[in-house]
């Protein structure tokens, strides 16, 4: 979404009833008497409210790339707020308007700002630890942990942990970008020998060797077979995070094995088992 800068957003214009929409008594409806009213007290409404909005949108994002971003959709809800309230329910305005507000900022952020999307429970947390980290930074004197933060929100420290990884989902670091005197392309793999490559696989099949023959079908399936996280699931008789969390054991029960394995030699020790 392209930040542009507003002053004062206006209530989009109504169009006008034709002729034909008069009543059958010859007077004309009402909508065509309060209109122009109407509209005029809406843009008032809307204008003497702009705070509340830039308040809601502070509560995502008070700095960063985004933020004029959310404030723009922030301005929009609150248009949406003016035009939906209806002032015989009896509810102040502002009760009204920031939950509507909230909502096109979430529908926004969920929807139209992941390069690569996340679970809805994950986007959840990472917004909910938005909101709680600078109010534990400020009570510790410091950043909070992980740990802290997920006793502070009920939510296990492994999910407060996938919630701050999935920033870098929500805007990708370019590949260009500095990193101790290198950019980020510079650590991409090259090609290389063919020796060194037979060396490696080499020691992969030791290690994919010792596992267990259900941990080899699920690499099977997901890196051979290229099936779907879900799809295996189905399958298997297992849910879809059981899946992941199982994938992720192996990947890491592979890393260690192999890092621990003496040079030249294809097997791993059975010691570096996780």
């Amino acid at each position: 979404m392209q930040s542009t800068a507003v002053a004062r957003p206006t209530v989009p214009a109504r169009p006008r009833r034709s002729a034909d929409a008069a009543t059958a008594d010859g007077h004309a409806p009402r909508g065509r008497q309060d209109g122009p009213l109407k509209a005029a007290l809406q843009d008032d409404i809307t204008v003497r409210h702009l705070d509340i909005a830039e308040s809601v949108a502070r509560s995502f994002a008070a700095t960063g790339p985004e933020a004029a971003d959310i404030r723009q959709v922030a301005y929009l809800g609150l248009i949406k707020a003016v035009q939906r309230f209806d002032p015989a329910r009896g509810i102040p305005f502002a009760s009204f308007a920031v939950p509507t507000i909230s909502g096109e900022i979430k529908r926004y952020l969920r929807d139209s700002c992941w390069v690569v999307r996340p679970p809805r429970e994950v986007q959840d947390l990472r917004t909910e630890i938005a909101r709680t980290g600078p109010a534990l930074a400020q009570r510790y004197g410091r950043e909070a942990t992980a740990r802290e933060l997920g006793l502070e929100l009920g939510r296990p420290e492994h999910k407060v942990l996938e919630a701050q990884a999935c920033s870098t989902s929500l805007r990708p670091v370019s590949l260009d970008a500095p990193m101790e005197g290198r950019t980020w392309a510079d650590t991409l793999a090259s090609e290389t020998g063919g020796l060194e490559r037979s060396d490696d696989m080499i020691s992969l099949r030791g290690a994919v060797n010792e596992l267990h023959g259900s941990e080899k079908e699920l690499l099977y399936r997901r890196y051979f077979m290229e099936q779907t996280q879900q799809c295996i699931g189905d399958e298997l008789g297992m849910s879809q995070m059981q899946v992941s969390r199982s994938l992720s054991r192996i990947l890491v029960k592979l890393q260690k094995r192999l890092l621990g394995a003496p040079a030249g030699n294809g097997q791993a020790p059975r010691s570096g088992t996780a």
